[in-house]
């Protein structure tokens, strides 16, 4: 992980007491996970650059992390992107390192804090996953930067998989560096899909400490803050509610839909225990033995596959590793009985590339997953299911959009999630569906989940797609 901060301030050497390092000589810092080295890579009085290099130890990552045993833990360090891309390391390398520009204060030159410079800083790799670019503008621009980024593609000699989540991102203004190593250290754990370290009540307590001034009046803090706080909803409330306080003086009811997640929409129908049980009805119809739940976040129809005896081996795959260790601790893989056990693995993957652990399955799940797929992507993920993995049956479920009206609180026009990238009438999954059987050897049959309307039909649509 790479982060410069360049200024034009004259003279520029002055950089050099704002950050409390000497352009003279590189320093080295011994993290607990890497380490982290300090130089400049020009320092004159027109332009001085300091730059800070993290090495991020892959192996020891994986060594230290208390997660999902299994086939997938082995290969986290050659396929996670940890050690290159800006992540919650990095935030935790700025507090180390810059602590004491991060706090606003220099022993040699206090007059130096709290003007405002000409700042440029430039991060070589950040991961906006959900939102890309959009994203970056959305979060920095507010605060007064020009944003410039570079993107990059999923795979150059691929161009149809369409554009990887991965950018290089330069930001300049006129700021304190204070107010810029803030702003770096808050946000680039909300571009972070995942923080590497719990999340508990004193991560409330350090964001609003570092978002004092700015955050409340931010017009995207509540995505900020869902992010920041990985989605905790008790800690999410609180900090909104504290933000909103300080903000304005007074509460008001907080507009909250791009966090709206299935779940709060539907509780009123269960319709997720309506959903986890048409797709196990489904799959055991098939008759399969060995199943699988593709993006099986945090395990729950992994939990009801194990019950049934019918399903000899159960693999769940996710992209998320911090998705992954919830799911084991849930499903309590540490203490299974070893006949058990040996029945269920936990894969880190993704749905969007072949992968030869995936083939040979009787029957595959894919539950309310298609809909979180840029739609450049969706090609990709019909190869990967349908060409390479093959299942002998796969049940795809995803929301109807017509039914979005029902949803007393949801405001016309947006999404259940505020991470779907679309949702589908049922006209359009029926095209989708059709298209997709036809071109890799399937045949389609549909299905509804949840309480029926005449005319706006289900809230879930699912689709039953069999090989030959």
């Amino acid at each position: 992980m790479l982060l410069t901060i360049s200024t034009t301030h004259d003279p520029a050497t002055d950089l050099g007491y704002l950050v409390h390092k000497n352009p003279a000589r590189m320093q080295e810092f011994n993290l607990s996970f890497g380490t982290a080295r300090v130089f400049y890579p020009e320092a004159t009085e027109a332009q001085c650059t300091v730059a800070l290099l993290l090495e991020i130890d892959p192996i020891g990552l994986v060594r230290n992390r208390r997660g999902p045993a299994g086939e997938g833990r082995s290969l986290e360090q050659y396929v996670n992107d940890r050690p290159y891309v800006a992540s919650s390391f990095l935030s935790v390398a700025i507090a180390d390192v810059f602590g004491s520009a991060l706090a606003g204060k220099s022993k040699d030159r206090p007059d130096l804090v709290a003007r405002p410079i000409p700042l440029s800083a430039t991060l070589a790799v950040v991961r906006a996953r959900s939102g890309g670019e959009d994203l970056l503008r959305r979060l920095f621009e507010p605060l007064g930067y020009v944003v410039d980024t570079d993107g990059y593609p999923l795979e150059e000699m691929f161009p149809e998989w369409g554009d990887s989540p991965y950018f290089t991102l330069r930001l300049s203004a006129i700021k304190t560096v204070k107010e810029l190593l803030t702003h770096l250290y808050v946000l680039i754990p909300v571009l972070d899909g995942d923080k590497h370290y719990w999340i508990g009540d004193d991560e409330v307590e350090k964001l609003l400490r570092h978002g004092e001034g700015w955050l409340s009046e931010h017009p995207e803090k509540e995505l900020i803050t869902r992010r920041y706080l990985k989605y905790r909803r008790t800690l999410i409330d609180d900090a909104l509610e504290r933000l909103v306080s300080d903000g304005d003086g007074r509460l008001e009811e907080l507009s909250s839909t791009e966090a709206l997640e299935e779940e709060e929409v539907e509780r009123k129908i269960s319709l997720n225990e309506q959903r986890l049980g048409a797709v196990l009805a489904a799959l055991k119809q098939t008759g399969a033995v060995k199943v699988l739940d593709l993006g099986c976040g945090e395990g729950r129809l992994l939990g009801a596959l194990l019950r049934e005896s019918q399903f000899a081996e159960i693999v769940g795959m996710d992209v998320s590793h911090r998705a992954l260790e919830i799911a084991a601790d849930k499903l309590y893989l540490e203490r299974m009985p070893p006949m058990q056990r040996q029945r269920i693995s936990l894969l880190h993957g993704s749905l969007i590339y072949r992968d030869r652990r995936l083939e040979g399955f009787g029957a595959a799940a894919v539950v309310e997953v298609i809909e979180h797929l840029d739609p450049p992507r969706l090609a990709a993920f019909e190869r990967a299911l349908f060409e390479f993995a093959k299942p002998g049956t796969a049940v795809i479920t995803t929301p109807n959009a017509e039914y979005n009206v029902k949803w007393e609180t949801l405001p016309a026009g947006k999404f259940r999630h505020g991470d779907h990238r679309f949702e589908w009438t049922r006209a359009q999954f029926t095209e989708w569906a059709t298209s997709v059987a036809g071109r890799f050897g399937y045949t389609v049959r549909f299905g509804s989940v949840g309480p029926e309307d005449g005319i706006l039909g289900p809230p879930t649509q699912m689709g039953i797609f069999t090989r030959g």
